[in-house]
């Protein structure tokens, strides 16, 4: 078997697409705990206080809008070249 095969199977190709976008979220979940965490927690205590949990409002939202952006675009750069997972939902 030359390993063509498996990644030939549409079933295997969504399964393992579905993984990578799970994969990408949690990744992408961890770096915004870590980037909003150093950004906004000065002191741990046992309450948030006011202005940090909205510190941590704000970073989350800014951090979700810049994550959505950058999707969207890479989103116009496949279609704009014609990318291969358009020919996949055909």
């Amino acid at each position: 078997m030359d390993g063509q095969g498996a990644t030939s199977d549409p079933q295997l190709q969504h399964f393992i697409e579905i993984e990578s976008q799970k994969q990408r979220f949690q990744q992408l979940v961890h770096q915004m705990t870590e980037v909003c965490w150093e950004k906004c927690m000065d002191k741990p205590g046992p309450k948030l206080d006011s202005k940090t949990e909205m510190c941590f409002v704000n970073c989350v939202e800014r951090f979700i809008d810049t994550s959505q952006f950058i999707l969207n675009r890479l989103e116009q750069t496949q279609r704009s070249r014609g990318g291969f997972s358009e020919s996949m939902s055909d």
